[in-house]
């Protein structure tokens, strides 16, 4: 059966359904109008309408003209609707209880996402500020739309009526906001409370388009150091203003404690995501020629960067950005954005033996270093190739400490294996009860299993190079990809960082330059050294960068930590990190372990490259960024 479109006049059955105009014969045969034929009007309707006429005037006058008045609504629509009370109206200190939901006109539905920021007025001028959770339409009038007729009718039509439905969003009320005359360094600042007061019904609700609003409704600084710019579902938060995007900055200035590069960062984000691409953006922010952090002493000095870098591609960032075009340039500078190359920037190379480094992607000065075996006479864990016991330890530091004895601090790692192999020297320790022979022959295996070509070769050592190092507004690189094993790439690594964080820490320094300049210590590709492993080497890098992690905040000393793979980034380190930068991840034990909001946990498998959750508890609430697009320094072949 055909059901059709149901015309005005059309015969469904009924009978006098339509006060006569549909006019029956009786026992199933066609009507007049079915016929084409003019039906005659009854004499009862032509007395009614006779009579309705004379009342109007002029009874003998067939064409009537009634006044017409504009039934239109003064004045314009504002904002994109208002607060609703149907479902409830209220807020409570337990978020689960707050009922907050706004009816949005016709005209602004296609407008409305999940995310966007919103303002509703209260009677005395403070504004609730607030983001959209939830979004649903409802039924304008009570009918039943699970029928047949609905759904014929429906597929027969291109669209629907938006004004036969309600469209209600609901509200996750975020601040109250308002202006603080007493304000000390500025008249009637913009201040943020927490909620403590709700809207009233039929509260018109804008959406927030005042930069000024939205930082102070987010908690976001106005100045610090530019992460990107503020988005919601990938798209940047446009506003009134020049220029229209709001920059998002993580505060860099002792007003409110530490600044928080010294509480540690996190770049997550899985292959292809851009996290090298915005590591880099965020280091040349640090490096800019103006950024400056006080000292206990009272000095201020420039950061210090040191990278690890096991890609080959920090030492990049001494080169300016072949893709950068003026307008660009200009349009980051108009934002306060550092842009180019940094020409203080040295990869500073670690030398194995027969290991040729390549360096031909980059323009940065190179100088090689080696790590000296007198590093092994208070660290004796760089010369344990494996586990060691609670007698072998021990028995490991008395070797050390009377090899360094007899050989003096230029012993090398050569001669101390000769030293291991005297017969007579572990006979006359075994009859002394000093060391056991079979401790004594543990020990010399694992000494004997150390990489052999790190040690002790023709290049500088590094306790001599701490002014290259470590320096005021330099960037240090030390690529590790051309090293041959993973134990020898662990071994720099600790040498490197054990020398930075011990000297960082210490209050007797070996040396100064270390412990009075401000310092980050990156590392790339985070979880290949600071995951849980078997090796003593692996297990004291993660022990220094613990200490680091822990004690750092008050020695100006930051980590820097860049991986795909947070859930393998040891806890001990981990539960220290106050910044996290997260981008796409698909793996959802990564994902759950980086421990951000679940309303942006879920966001993260669908970002596209660029995109990122920042969850930074003590800068501003969690948000959405957008990175650049531009990489502010050369990135890539």
């Amino acid at each position: 059966m055909d059901l059709g479109d149901f015309e005005p006049g059309a015969d469904d059955g009924a009978t006098g359904g339509d006060g006569g105009n549909r006019s029956t014969t009786g026992d199933g045969g066609s009507s007049a109008d079915d016929r084409g034929e003019v039906p005659p009007t009854s004499t009862a309707s032509a007395d009614t309408d006779a009579e309705s006429t004379a009342g109007a005037g002029d009874a003998g006058d067939a064409d009537v003209d009634f006044e017409q008045y504009d039934a239109s609504p003064a004045g314009r629509d504002r904002g994109i609707g208002a607060i609703a009370v149907s479902q409830g109206l209220r807020v409570a200190e337990d978020g689960d209880d707050t009922t907050l939901r706004a009816y949005v006109t016709t005209g602004n539905r296609d407008t409305v996402r999940l995310g966007k920021y919103l303002l509703v007025p209260y009677p005395d001028d403070e504004l609730l500020f607030s983001r959209i959770t939830a979004l649903e339409y409802a039924q304008e009038f009570q009918t039943d739309d699970a029928t047949e007729i609905h759904a014929r009718r429906a597929m027969r039509r291109d669209g629907f009526e938006e004004r036969d439905y309600k469209f209600v969003a609901g509200l996750d009320p975020l601040a109250v906001l308002f202006e603080d005359g007493d304000a000390d360094a500025d008249e009637d600042a913009l201040k943020r409370r927490m909620v403590d007061r709700v809207p009233k019904p039929g509260a018109v609700v804008t959406e927030a388009t005042d930069p000024e609003q939205i930082k102070t409704g987010l908690k976001i600084p106005g100045d610090g150091i530019f992460l990107g710019h503020l988005s919601v579902g990938g798209e940047k938060v446009r506003t009134a203003a020049r220029p229209p995007t709001i920059d998002y900055r993580l505060r860099d200035d002792y007003d409110h404690g530490d600044p928080l590069i010294f509480r540690h960062t996190l770049v997550a984000g899985g292959t292809g995501s851009g996290k090298t691409h915005a590591t880099k953006n965020v280091l040349r922010q640090l490096l800019a020629a103006d950024r400056t952090y006080e000292m206990d002493d009272g000095r201020s000095a420039r950061l210090a960067v040191v990278q690890f870098d096991p890609q080959d591609e920090y030492a990049q960032m001494h080169d300016d950005n072949p893709s950068m075009d003026e307008t660009t340039a200009r349009r980051y500078e108009r934002e306060g954005i550092v842009h180019g190359g940094h020409g203080d920037t040295l990869a500073l190379v670690p030398k194995e033996d027969g290991v040729p480094y390549g360096g031909d992607n980059h323009r940065a000065e190179q100088l090689e270093f080696t790590i000296p075996f007198s590093m092994a006479r208070d660290r004796p864990w760089l010369v344990a190739g494996s586990s060691l016991n609670e007698n072998q330890y021990p028995a490991l530091r008395h070797l050390l400490d009377r090899f360094f004895r007899e050989y003096g601090n230029g012993g090398t790692y050569a001669e101390f294996k000769t030293f291991l192999d005297d017969p007579a020297l572990r006979e006359q320790l075994d009859e002394s009860g000093r060391v056991h022979e079979s401790t004594f022959d543990a020990v010399k295996r694992r000494v004997h299993g150390v990489p052999s070509g790190v040690f002790d070769q023709s290049a500088r050592p590094i306790t001599e190079l701490d002014h290259q190092l470590v320096r005021p507004g330099g960037l240090t690189v030390i690529p590790t990809y051309h090293l041959s094993t993973t134990r020898a790439k662990e071994l720099f690594v600790l040498a490197v960082s054990s020398l930075l964080i011990d000297d960082k820490l210490s209050n007797a320094p070996d040396s100064e330059r270390i412990k009075r300049t401000p310092l980050l210590l990156g590392m790339d590709e985070a979880h290949n050294f600071l995951a849980d492993a078997d090796t003593v080497q692996a297990r004291k890098v993660i022990s220094k960068f613990t200490e680091a992690a822990k004690q750092g905040r008050k020695e100006r000393l930051g980590l820097f930590l860049v991986t795909q793979d947070p859930q393998d980034v040891a806890e001990s380190v981990f539960k220290q990190i106050n910044t996290r930068l997260v981008l796409n991840l698909g793996d959802e034990d990564a994902i759950k372990s980086v421990n951000i909001p679940p309303e942006l946990e879920d966001k993260v498998p669908y970002m596209e490259k660029g995109q990122a959750v920042v969850y930074s508890p003590d800068n501003s609430e969690p948000v959405e960024l957008v990175g650049l697009p531009v990489c502010l320094t050369r990135h890539g072949e």
